[in-house]
């Protein structure tokens, strides 16, 4: 009974832990005025070298659309068990995106990337729209993006 109080223990401690390690990041994405349908955002994080490491959100309600997001896609394999959970409507010209997501403390300022991949139908996708590197000194700070992404940012 001791040894089962102990593991239970050990089990809760290291749950714990785990959790503390994560932090609350909210990030925005703010799309430019353009014609047309809304847009088909991935949300995801990269390593240094630009290797995919997460899904953080997919904007659009069809699936089949997502092989335009070309790097997401590529990186992440379109693997449902990639986006499952994390989706949402696509964003309209001129709108903002903002979700709250948790990253492990040990990703931020680590080399880690936010990176936005976009694309509207029957109009250009946009590989790397927008991307940030995860530093607690860039927290707040909007960076531009190339296509559909008028600005991106996030906040620790």
């Amino acid at each position: 009974m001791q040894r089962l109080f102990a593991t239970t223990g050990l089990l809760l401690s290291l749950s714990l832990a785990s959790a503390a390690q994560a932090r609350e990041v909210t990030i925005t994405t703010e799309l430019n005025a353009y014609r047309g349908d809304g847009a088909y955002l991935a949300i995801y994080l990269t390593d240094a070298s630009g290797k995919y490491a997460r899904t953080l959100w997919m904007a659009g309600g069809k699936s089949k659309y997502y092989k335009h997001l070309l790097d997401w896609t590529r990186g992440s394999g379109g693997k449902r068990s990639e986006y499952d959970g994390m989706t949402g409507a696509s964003v309209t010209s001129g709108a903002s995106l903002t979700i709250t997501v948790d990253i492990d403390d040990t990703l931020i300022d680590a080399g880690y990337l936010v990176r936005v991949d976009s694309a509207v139908e029957d109009q250009r996708e946009n590989r790397v729209d927008a991307e940030v590197p995860l530093t607690t000194q860039g927290a707040g700070t909007p960076v531009a993006g190339r296509g559909y992404v008028k600005a991106l940012s996030y906040s620790l």
